[in-house]
């Protein structure tokens, strides 16, 4: 088995890659490393490897992995689902978070951020294949709930987040990325929203296509660690 050097290499040359393929700077792409129910150890090879973005699922794993690690440095983000009764400790601990769904929880975020601390960097998840067991806004109602976020004093509303659902065929994934760019682009042109600079999609199987639709972060956990523990 390759080490994590060298698999982060790998990501890296597919990013360069696709990047390269789309006209497009790789330093507008920021590799997240998604280290959910990965080990300590791992995660310090990745950082020692240079890596500084790490995404997390679960909120007490990941807060538990944060106070213990302690990274210099390091830029944690939430992007798993989120329970109103976690927001709290969310707020509290992480730079970032790409699955707000609804303003309920955007408005507990902002509450319970630290007015001390930066603003919490926010992605709006929206549900772009329209699936029910998914959670995210519509594209209809994205434009009216960035504008709530984008309102709130202790939130910098970054961009947007998507997870497609899983496609028999390549151009499935890019289809619905494609949708994903037009919306984000949208959304730009209104003067509230037009400081949005992050469209978070692709992940192991489908960043070449994402980065190919403008993804600008492309969030990799198997590619990088190998399958997850149970």
């Amino acid at each position: 088995m390759h080490n994590i050097s060298d698999k982060i290499t790998e990501v890296n040359t597919r990013i360069e890659k696709a990047a390269s393929a789309a006209n497009r700077n790789t330093q507008e792409i920021t590799l997240l490393a998604v280290s959910k129910r990965q080990p300590d150890d791992l995660l310090l090879e990745a950082y020692r490897a240079g890596l500084r973005h790490f995404g997390e699922n679960y909120v007490q794993e990941a807060v538990a992995k944060i106070e213990r690690l302690r990274l210099p440095n390091a830029v944690w983000h939430f992007i798993g689902p989120i329970q109103s009764n976690k927001t709290k400790v969310i707020a509290d601990h992480f730079h970032w978070v790409h699955s707000v769904d609804r303003i309920k929880i955007a408005q507990r975020l902002s509450d319970q951020r630290n007015p001390i601390s930066a603003p919490l960097n926010i992605c709006l998840q929206i549900n772009i294949d329209n699936e029910p067991s998914k959670s995210g806004s519509s594209a209809e109602q994205a434009e009216e709930t960035a504008l709530q976020i984008a309102s709130m004093p202790n939130l910098q509303l970054r961009g947007l987040m998507a997870i497609p659902q899983i496609a028999s065929h390549p151009q499935q994934s890019a289809d619905a990325f494609q949708r994903m760019r037009s919306l984000y682009q949208t959304l730009k042109k209104h003067s509230t929203l037009s400081t949005m600079d992050t469209l978070s999609m692709g992940m192991s199987t489908d960043m070449e296509a994402a980065i190919g639709e403008g993804a600008t972060v492309v969030r990799v956990g198997t590619a990088l660690f190998g399958p997850r523990n149970s």
